[in-house]
């Protein structure tokens, strides 16, 4: 099929709603085919994938108009790094992550557990 985005933009939300689900019957129909082995043209199936994924973008895209009026109160925040850094889990080699361990000098010993690191 291979629609262009400037089609689609031109259907209503029902004639899209209509198009992805015949196209999504397509592609089980294809696929259906594909693993009993009636199927010659195996790029058809992903063509109607990506039209599938243009049809989804334009129902699920906001008209400027209506972006931000849910709760205008509400502005989007930006993560710092020191936020970002919080939350990432420590790093694992091989068993033990790196944060169990107590460096001093070339010796190192894990902690226990309930065991605090003073400095």
């Amino acid at each position: 099929m291979n629609m262009k985005i400037t089609e689609l933009r031109q259907k209503t939300k029902s004639e899209l709603q209509k198009l992805l689900q015949d196209l999504q019957e397509k592609l089980r129909q294809l696929r259906f085919n594909l693993a009993s082995g009636k199927i010659k043209n195996v790029r058809e199936i992903r063509e109607i994938k990506k039209d599938i994924a243009r049809i989804l973008t334009l129902l699920k895209e906001q008209p400027k108009s209506e972006r931000g009026r849910e709760n205008p109160s509400v502005l989007p925040t930006r993560k710092t790094g020191r936020q970002k850094a919080d939350r990432q889990k420590p790093r694992v080699s091989g068993e033990r992550a790196r944060s169990d361990r107590v460096e001093r000098g070339s010796a190192s010993r894990r902690l226990d557990k309930g065991e605090r690191l003073t400095l």
